[in-house]
């Protein structure tokens, strides 16, 4: 296994590649439509509107309001329904053919009648591919409220599930995603210094937590996905949210990065740290001591070629004081956000439920969570890791705690 070097990108070279880089990501989704056998691709999810052009708008309001949707037809063009004022947002994106203003597709956006505005755009979608097309009679789609997809059938479309080829499509990376991915790291590990740096007995969690997304966001980071930091006895059991807990010399805390860092790219690590100048007890180092031994046991399992279940079968066997509390899978897909696959652990008795292998391409990051209610607390460790032909990288360089180990 290798290690990142730090990144020493020309920011000005990376701002200047972004139309290739959108470009060959809508190629490839093409590609994997024809694969497929998908004529016509129909989406709302705006990280998958993101991938498919480089058009981005109002993501977090996106993600609850419908607010814009794309059309992309196999063998024609490309259409983006805009929210009402934006089309000049994504006048530069050389993937779109046409952008056309959105209907409003729910309670809100619709003025309180969505059933109308559901079937406006049903014919309107109807108008476009028929425009190119006739006999086109299939449409890929996510997720849509209920009287769009009601309304899109009531026009003689039959409709299957768009997911299966944009998770293909964004699992493995093209040579162009690359660095943009390591940038996307450096900046996120640069934003993690700044939150170790202000990490002192006295302060809330929230306080501290807020210069992470202050150094995130100052570098062009887009937002981060989670509230995954915490502190003392909020260490266990997991997935604890950042708040106003106020922190405690000795406090063990856990930082899972969770962000999007630089042009949409995920960066998914996870640090533990010792508050204040203690150090650590000795429950807290073998709490360490066990989530590390399990993270490097993983990653030296790791390959190109390697099934899930094989992964599974031979991961670092977790000891039974820890079981019921372990992290929920073994590790999971990353690109744009965390993507498949979702690697389950394997339940004696039971079929394994996914099937596949580790291919090159793929960006994998590795989980470990070890806690228990004896000891009160918890040891969060995560790195991410990038799928070469003949190996892998592990991309996230940040250090990990020294009084820890």
């Amino acid at each position: 296994m290798t290690t990142s070097a730090p990144s020493h990108l020309d920011p000005v070279e990376l701002k200047a590649g972004r139309p290739a880089l959108y470009d060959a990501r809508h190629q490839h989704l093409r590609e994997m439509m024809a694969h497929f056998g998908i004529p016509a691709l129909l989406i709302v999810d705006p990280i998958n509107i993101f991938y498919a052009t480089g058009a981005r708008n109002m993501m977090f309001f996106s993600m609850r309001v419908p607010a814009r949707y794309l059309l992309i037809l196999s063998e024609g063009p490309t259409i983006l329904y805009e929210y009402p004022g934006c089309a000049h947002l994504a006048e530069e994106c050389a993937a779109i053919t046409e952008i056309r203003p959105a209907q409003g597709l729910c309670f809100i956006s619709s003025g309180g009648d969505p059933q109308t505005g559901a079937m406006q755009f049903a014919s309107e979608i109807s108008t476009a591919i028929n425009a190119f097309d006739t006999t086109i009679d299939r449409l890929a789609v996510d997720r849509f409220p209920f009287g769009a997809i009601d309304a899109l059938r009531s026009q003689g479309f039959s409709l299957t599930d768009a997911d299966n080829v944009l998770q293909q499509a964004r699992m493995q990376k093209l040579a162009i995603e690359i660095p943009y991915m390591r940038e996307a790291m450096h900046r996120v590990e640069t934003a993690v210094t700044q939150l170790e740096a202000d990490l002192e007995p006295g302060r809330t969690e929230a306080e501290v937590w807020a210069q992470y997304h202050h150094g995130l966001i100052a570098k062009e980071g887009h937002y981060v996905g989670t509230r995954l930091f915490q502190s003392g006895e909020k260490t266990f059991p997991y997935f604890n949210e950042c708040g106003d807990r106020v922190m405690q010399r000795g406090d063990l805390v856990c930082l899972d990065t969770d962000a999007l860092g630089y042009e949409g790219y995920a960066a998914d690590f996870s640090r533990s740290f010792i508050c204040g100048d203690a150090k650590p007890t000795a429950v807290q180092r073998q709490l360490f001591a066990l989530a590390h031994e399990q993270l490097e046991t993983n990653a030296a399992i790791l390959k190109p070629g390697i099934s899930y279940e094989e992964l599974a079968e031979t991961a670092w066997p977790i000891p039974p004081a820890y079981r019921d509390s372990h992290y929920s899978c073994i590790g999971h897909g990353l690109g744009l956000s965390g993507e498949y696959p979702n690697i389950p652990y394997k339940t004696e008795g039971q079929p394994y439920p996914l099937s596949g292998c580790i291919e090159p391409g793929m960006v994998i990051c590795l989980e470990s969570y070890i806690g228990s209610r004896e000891a009160g607390e918890g040891v969060k460790l995560e790195n991410q890791y990038l799928i070469h032909d003949n190996g892998i990288e592990q991309m996230s360089t940040y250090p990990l705690h020294d009084r820890l180990r």
